[in-house]
This record gives C-alpha cells, sequence and structure tokens, in this order.
C-alpha cells in the first residue's frame, strides 16, 4: 500500500509540473482558447453541408407562361437566378468559367405539350466538378420539376378525372435533428476534430520539450518508471483538453446552436477522457519519432488525416471499401464519433452504448501501452 500511494505521489507532482508548464506558455493557451471557442463558432455559421443560393442561369426556348413559372420556382434559399442565356455555347462557358452551378434548358413547346398531355424533357447541365454540390442540385431540381409536371397535369384533368387517381402521401418523421440544422452537425465534428488534433499534438510536444532542453535524459535516469513519466503529460494534456471540451459546450455549441443536450453529461466526459487518453498514446509515440516541434506537426498531420477520413463522420462506413470498413476499427476516433453523437444528440444511455466504449478502452489501453514501451526502448 506504502509503494502504491508513493507512485502515485510522484505521478500527482509530475501531473502538477506539467501544468505549471503549460501555464507558463501564453501563447499555447490562447490557441487552445481559439480552438475550442472561435474556430467552432466559425465552422457552426460558416460551413453547411447544404445546397444554399446556388447560382444557375436558364435558356428558355418557349417563352411561355409555363416556362416562366418553372423558371420562378427555382427561388432561394437553395437557388439564385443568375443570367437568362441565348445559347449552347455561352451556356458551356458560363459551366466552364464556373460561374453557374447548372444551367436549365426549356424545350420550345413546353405549354403547348403539356396542355396536350404529352410528356416533356426539361435538361439540366450541372457543374459536378464538386460532387456534393451538383447531387444536391440534380436532387433539388429534379423535385421541383416533378412537382411542377405535377401540378400542370392536375391542372389539365377534370375533377372526377384527378378523384379518381390513386395519391401516394409521403410522411417523413426526422429523428434527434428535427429541423435538420447544419450547425448542431457541424458544431460538434468541428469540436471532434479539434480535439483529435490536439489531443495528439499536446502530449508529444510536452515530450519532445525534454528532448529539446536536454531533461529527457535526466527524466530516465532518475527514480520515475517511464509510465511516471509519460502518464503524467497525458493527464495534464488530458485535463486541459476536457477543459476546453466544456468550454466549447457550455459557452459555444448549446448556448449559441442550441443544440440539446439528450444524453449524460457525465458519461460524455467520460468518453471524451478515453478517447484523449487513447490518441494521447499516438501522440506520445510520435514523440518517440521526433527530434523537434516541427518534425511532430508533420507526423500529426500524417496520422491525423487517416484517423478522420476513417471515422464514420463524413463517410457512412457502408459506403466505404470492405478493407477500410475493418480498418475504421483502428481508429479512435470512428468508436468517438459514435459514442459523441449518440450520447449528445440521441440521449443514449450506456446500456446501448457500452461495446464502443469497452473497445475505445482496450484500443486506448494497447495505444498507450505501445507509446511506452516505444520510449522504453529509446531511453530505458
Amino acid at each position: 500500500m506504502k509503494r502504491l500511494f508513493l507512485w502515485l505521489d510522484r505521478v500527482a507532482v509530475m501531473t502538477l509540473k506539467e501544468l505549471k508548464q503549460l501555464s507558463r506558455d501564453p501563447i499555447l493557451l490562447v490557441v487552445i482558447g481559439y480552438f475550442f471557442t472561435a474556430d467552432i463558432y466559425i465552422a457552426g455559421v460558416g460551413v453547411s453541408i447544404d445546397l444554399r443560393n446556388a447560382p444557375i442561369a436558364v435558356m428558355d426556348r418557349d417563352h411561355s407562361a409555363a416556362s416562366r413559372e418553372l423558371i420562378y420556382r427555382f427561388q432561394p434559399p437553395y437557388f439564385r437566378f443568375q443570367q437568362a442565356v441565348e445559347s449552347d455555347r455561352e451556356a458551356v462557358r458560363l459551366l466552364d468559367e464556373g460561374e453557374v452551378l447548372a444551367v436549365i434548358d426549356i424545350p420550345e413547346n413546353l405549354q403547348r405539350d403539356l396542355l396536350a398531355g404529352r410528356q416533356v424533357a426539361v435538361q439540366m447541365q450541372v457543374d459536378a466538378s464538386n460532387a456534393t454540390l451538383g447531387t444536391l442540385a440534380t436532387s433539388y431540381a429534379a423535385r421541383i420539376v416533378a412537382r411542377f409536371g405535377q401540378e400542370m397535369a392536375e391542372r389539365g384533368m377534370g375533377s372526377a378525372q384527378l378523384q379518381a387517381l390513386p395519391v401516394v402521401e409521403e410522411r417523413q418523421r426526422v429523428y434527434y435533428n428535427p429541423n435538420q440544422s447544419d450547425p448542431w452537425f457541424m458544431s460538434i465534428s468541428e469540436l471532434l476534430t479539434i480535439l483529435t488534433m490536439l489531443s495528439l499534438m499536446l502530449p508529444a510536444a510536452a515530450a519532445v520539450r525534454e528532448k529539446e532542453r536536454g531533461t529527457i535524459e535526466q527524466l530516465a535516469v532518475s527514480p520515475l518508471s517511464s509510465t511516471q513519466i509519460l502518464l503524467p503529460k497525458v493527464l495534464a494534456m488530458g485535463l486541459t483538453l476536457l477543459g476546453g471540451v466544456a468550454a466549447s459546450l457550455f459557452l459555444i455549441i448549446e448556448p449559441i446552436f442550441q443544440v440539446p443536450i439528450a444524453g449524460s453529461i457525465p458519461l460524455f466526459f467520460l468518453a471524451t477522457a478515453l478517447f484523449v487518453f487513447a490518441t494521447s498514446g499516438l501522440g506520445l509515440f510520435i514523440a518517440t519519432l521526433s527530434r523537434n516541434l516541427g518534425q511532430v506537426v508533420m507526423l500529426v498531420i500524417l496520422i491525423m488525416m487517416p484517423l478522420l477520413l476513417l471515422s464514420g463522420a463524413w463517410t457512412p462506413p457502408e459506403a466505404m471499401p470492405a478493407l477500410l470498413r475493418h480498418a475504421m476499427h483502428l481508429s479512435p476516433l470512428f468508436y468517438y464519433t459514435e459514442l459523441a453523437y449518440a450520447i449528445l444528440l440521441k440521449g443514449a444511455g450506456m446500456e446501448i452504448l457500452w461495446p464502443p466504449m469497452l473497445q475505445l478502452t482496450l484500443l486506448g489501453g494497447v495505444v498507450f501501452g505501445f507509446g511506452v514501451w516505444r520510449f522504453r526502448r529509446q531511453f530505458g
């Protein structure tokens, strides 16, 4: 028992030492504060994955009341009428130069054919160099044109014919984000990204600074074990990051973006602590490979990008190749993304989330143990 208290006392003293060192670096504290506040706010208000004010041009070959009505339906907030074009060459030029996202080509005799009950094809040329915007524009335009065609068909029918037609009514029920608000997703997603970057970088930077100052050798020959040297760095930076997460959650995400925190706050911070622990193990591994802070930054970028791409936040696992779907289970962010959204938006509890929580814990233990093993080989 005495040895346990001595071990814990040494860890506590070293953790306090790391916190004091961090407090003496005002620039780093300002950077951390910026990432957890201003950066989250900018991501929430400035980034949207929905279609907004997409510029379009129209080539109206019919110049009828029906064509004008169809053009009028392409309105904000989804589309913005940019200009009318008179030729195919001009339409292609606008698309090539990026001045418009799409060109709507309305054929001749649109109104006459619709009133006669004939099918009409409206062509839409879309700039899909940005595949997401191109897909959204195509989808939205298809719904607008389909609705317009349905209403024109109804106008041409008598009431008896219209009543005899079968009707399919679509009823949508949206869970967890009923208004489908982009800031709810973007603010939490940016928080996960920032937390990943800093939990990789801060422990690695703390260990590399010891190398640059020449104090790592002194620590290596002290009575401290490798775990007692490295664990305090993880604990100190972990406490700092948890404080940053709390600031983001209670100063930006909840009050400004009105994100309802449906689940347990202690459970969320437990998942966050496990994620920081797991990712900090990778940071310690980076420290054993780096000689200076410049190398730390480059290695953090090298490791962080696969973690983000394999997290499942941007691309669903079902849409990825089989090999990458299996590789996602090696990313701590994959489990943390599932936990964070489930707790904050869905209100899920431990009875549902214990499998990813257990997997994150095991993965964190393996990664941290690997980092300590690398350190022991290097300085032991």
